[in-house]
């Protein structure tokens, strides 16, 4: 992969690869539709959480939406209901960076490489994360669906940090996640490294079908994929294809 160039740019999931806040996002989730009717113990909570979950990585709204499907007014109520509760709680308790990922950031960026972030999350509640961590300084953009028009599976986040970057060529472009649908976008964007972190939310499995060139045990790994040249199919996933 000579030709296309050394990566130039790291575009890194928030929830669940940068911070593990899984259980906190979780249990927003379960607040929200709770307002709108749907409490633990009905067959329509477990259908919803499980939709929750298929869609890790998606547009909060978006989620929503497709639990309460042709009722805009539930949708948008119990995301404003998410993003109280998710940020009411990481103000009263903070947030846990993932082991090693602010020197990930500091040794990317110190090899000359930009760092954005990408969520599903809204611009407030980015806004408020990125506050509570102290990572303004941290990262060269953090993106979010409102910014580049749509949420994953599209690409349209990581296109967006190309586009304000400079980055010449898509290939030069590494994408990291812990959901299937990081991998969906990682992939439709054309990067040449969708590197699928397996401490997150999604399982070996779906990071593989969702497209991931790249299998992390921890995201201190990352530096050695887009550093050192390591840029080829992961073994075990070309194995898991063959």
């Amino acid at each position: 992969m000579t030709d296309i160039g050394p990566i130039k740019l790291v575009c890194l999931d928030l929830a669940g690869t940068t911070i593990g806040d899984i259980a906190t996002v979780e249990r927003a989730f379960a607040e929200a539709i709770a307002t709108q009717g749907i409490v633990p113990g009905t067959g329509a909570y477990a259908r919803a959480m499980v939709h929750v979950h298929r869609s890790r990585g998606c547009p909060k709204i978006e989620v929503f939406r497709g639990i309460f499907p042709g009722n805009e007014a539930q949708a948008q109520a119990a995301n404003l209901t998410f993003e109280r509760s998710y940020e009411g709680a990481i103000e009263r308790a903070g947030l846990v960076p993932m082991p090693g990922v602010v020197e990930v950031f500091d040794k990317l960026r110190g090899a000359g490489l930009h760092v954005a972030l990408v969520t599903g999350f809204s611009r407030t509640t980015l806004s408020r994360v990125l506050s509570v961590l102290g990572w303004h300084d941290k990262v060269d953009l953090a993106i979010c669906p409102e910014d580049a028009g749509r949420g994953r599976p599209w690409p349209d986040m990581i296109l967006h940090a190309v586009l304000r970057l400079g980055i010449e060529d898509v290939r030069q472009v590494a994408v990291v996640g812990d959901s299937e649908n990081d991998m969906l976008a990682g992939r439709r964007s054309g990067a040449s490294v969708v590197a699928g972190l397996m401490t997150g939310v999604h399982s070996r499995d779906r990071l593989v079908n969702g497209g991931a060139t790249h299998l992390l045990h921890s995201l201190t790994e990352l530096p050695e994929v887009v550093l050192g040249g390591e840029r080829n199919y992961d073994p075990q996933i070309a194995k898991a294809r063959g």
